[in-house]
């Protein structure tokens, strides 16, 4: 006897050849992204990719080009201001997004990858193995990069932001490959990663698809803290003068604004547009950062949206980092006895 596929569904329901995901399972996939601080965080980064690629080709003047309009406030023809050669701001803002975008993708890639084969492989090999990566661990964690990276910039003439982002990955792997080799250390002995050792699976099958899928957030997680790191590094290495001044970035534009006195000079526009801009990145990148903490965190995704009821009836709502105190119902005065009363 001969059982079609429909039939099958009907004895145990999605089950057979036309079932088909559930609507929870749907919404399960896309819950990152549901979440409206990801989901803000991924917008505003989309936005700084999309500049960092356009930017250059949108942008209404060349950075470089001297105008009449000396310390001109934002108007129609330069919405950002100009600068004491009569450069334009806005322009520059443009063209300068590519470099910052350019070395924390490059830096925070280098950095999770180095992590993840020194921190995961440590974790799940043990023994000398171990000892051996967590030791070189310890070593790079201790090195400094600004320091390093103003070290190499004043040996070599152009410092390019390739040379930045290489420095600032291969220096700040360490912290994250330490993390990941204590959750490693933990997954490595679950039920689940002894059966499938037991089965004879090998072991960069069971690093790849029992350990990594377990890690992903803290991988996301570290790849976006290293992205940062590293934009607030050149940033930072632009403004001081170390990194190269003929090339545009947000930093370069705040270390022409401070060399030539713009807030003294009131030219508030000078250096407002590019903080705006290095505040609003990194505000994106803790957002997105905060979104991955409460997709992979029960507490932190319910938080604030679960109630209990209380024996009284009263509903009260469970916070994070609350703990709720109920307080007991009071006890019943007792009464006097007055039956001695009477009979006396």
């Amino acid at each position: 006897m001969t059982l079609s596929p429909s039939s099958i569904e009907q004895v145990i329901p999605g089950q057979g050849a036309m079932a088909q995901p559930s609507a929870k399972a749907r919404r399960r996939r896309f819950r990152f992204v549901a979440n409206a601080k990801a989901a803000t965080g991924l917008v505003v980064l989309g936005v700084y990719a999309l500049l960092a690629v356009i930017g250059p080709w949108i942008a209404p003047y060349d950075p470089d080009a001297r105008g009449a309009d000396v310390l001109q406030a934002p108007s129609s023809r330069h919405w950002f201001g100009t600068t004491h050669l009569g450069q334009d701001i806005f322009s520059q803002i443009l063209v300068g997004a590519r470099s910052v975008m350019v070395v924390g993708l490059i830096a925070g890639v280098l950095a999770t990858i180095l992590s993840i084969l020194i921190g995961v492989t440590a974790g799940y090999l043990g023994g000398a193995a171990d000892e051996s990566l967590s030791a070189l661990s310890n070593v790079f964690l201790v090195i400094p990069a600004l320091p390093l990276i103003i070290i190499v910039a004043s040996l070599v003439d152009q410092a390019g932001d390739l040379l930045v982002a290489l420095i600032i990955g291969l220096t700040s792997w360490a912290w994250g490959a330490r993390v990941l080799r204590a959750q490693t250390l933990s997954l490595r002995r679950r039920d689940y990663v002894e059966a499938a050792r037991a089965t004879g699976e090998r072991t960069w099958r069971i690093i790849g698809f029992e350990i990594l899928p377990n890690l992903t957030a803290i991988i996301a997680s570290g790849f976006v803290g290293t992205v940062i790191f590293a934009v607030m590094s050149e940033i930072t290495l632009a403004f001081i003068g170390i990194s190269s001044v003929s090339s545009w970035n947000w930093g370069t534009i705040l270390f022409w604004a401070q060399g030539q006195q713009a807030l003294a000079q009131g030219a508030w526009w000078w250096f407002v547009p590019a903080g705006l801009a290095i505040a609003l990145l990194g505000t994106a990148l803790a957002l997105i950062n905060f979104g991955i903490d409460e997709f992979v965190s029960p507490r932190l995704r319910t938080g604030g949206r679960t109630r209990i009821r209380t024996a009284d009836g009263r509903t009260v709502r469970m916070r994070v980092g609350f703990t709720p105190v109920l307080a007991p119902k009071p006890a019943p005065v007792p009464m006097p006895d007055t039956r001695e009363d009477r009979t006396s």
